[in-house]
């Protein structure tokens, strides 16, 4: 450090407040001088010393349930980037369902600066005993304690969604998808049953469930769409569901959406690329990961203080697997 302030002419201090990102602000043409003066003399920050000087670990922990999936690919990489650009490094985790849960998050915690927490990846119990000790964003769930919490829309889309499909004239429509499996998915349950009973008709006791993933889509879609009484349309908790059932109306010889519309969720990037082109509601995946990290870095800099709840839009996308016109769906530049 003192190279590179006898090489900038700045004093150690302010050296120290550039490259350690403490103290009070320096000037931007300063700023610059003394990262090109780095540069030029090869300085590199030791991690491991900062660590110790500021007892900070550089880092923020991610809990997810599993790492497979599109839908868990866009908010990682939103999240990440976002993490990049605040001077953090990522250390992620997935439980996959795994009893010992709370005891690698646990590990994963003194490692870290914060933790981002998906879904119900460990109970409320062990959320406020994490937040009690660091800074804890939630993604995808009701806020616990003094966590702050980042989701997605999900109740309104669902009633738009399902409104949409009764439209086209639909009057029996299965919800596929498994409302248990988080909050999120529990809100489109519910703004699909509204929908149906603001239309007069009586929705379904339970829905057909199903796991996230194309081949239960598959299976699932199979039994329902082989009975007498067989749904005309399938409202879909999630693209990749949606996918494995119009693979399974095909192997029926079922055309889409002539016999049987389909919709989805999520807006994943092969969703506008399917034929026919899936109809589906928009989550800013990036967005979710990327706010996370923001929210979180606010409370590994800050105070302690009551948690943050934010909620960001969906956006319902028509396509032609409801049975409207097919559109263009080639990417724009």
């Amino acid at each position: 450090m003192y190279t590179v302030a006898n090489h900038a002419g700045v004093s150690i201090a302010t050296v120290s407040r550039v490259l350690g990102g403490r103290g009070a602000p320096v000037r931007e043409q300063t700023v610059r001088r003394v990262l090109a003066s780095a540069r030029a003399v090869g300085y590199r920050l030791n991690g491991a010393a900062r660590a110790l000087a500021t007892q900070r670990h550089g880092a923020i922990g991610v809990v997810f349930p599993n790492l497979s999936g599109p839908y868990y690919a866009g908010v990682i990489l939103g999240l990440e980037e976002a993490a990049q650009t605040l001077g953090q490094s990522v250390l992620i985790a997935a439980t996959h369902g795994r009893p010992d849960a709370e005891d690698l998050v646990r590990g994963l915690a003194t490692k870290v600066d914060g933790l981002v927490l998906f879904g119900r990846t460990v109970p409320d119990e062990a959320v406020t005993e994490f937040a009690a000790a660091m800074p804890v964003v939630l993604l995808g769930r009701p806020q616990v304690g003094s966590a702050s919490t980042i989701r997605a829309e999900n109740r309104a889309s669902a009633r738009a969604l399902a409104g949409h499909l009764l439209g086209h004239g639909h009057t029996r429509i299965a919800f596929v998808g498994d409302p248990a499996s988080s909050p999120d998915a529990g809100e489109r349950w519910t703004g699909y049953q509204e929908a149906l009973r603001g239309a007069a008709m009586r929705p379904p006791l339970a829905p057909e469930t199903c796991a996230f993933r194309e081949a239960d889509g598959y299976r699932v879609a199979g039994l329902v769409l082989r009975r007498k009484r067989a749904p005309t349309a399938l409202f879909c908790a999630s693209d990749e569901i949606a996918m494995g059932a119009c693979a399974a109306a095909d192997a029926l010889g079922l055309a889409v959406p002539q016999q049987v519309a389909i919709t989805g969720w999520d807006d994943i990037p092969v969703a506008r690329f399917v034929s026919p082109a899936l109809t589906t509601v928009r989550q800013p995946l990036a967005q979710l990961g990327a706010r996370a990290a923001a929210l979180l870095q606010v409370g590994i800099d800050g105070p302690p203080g009551p948690g943050e709840v934010a909620t960001l839009p969906t956006q319902l996308v028509i396509r032609a697997s409801c049975g409207c016109p097919a559109a263009d769906q080639r990417p724009t530049a």
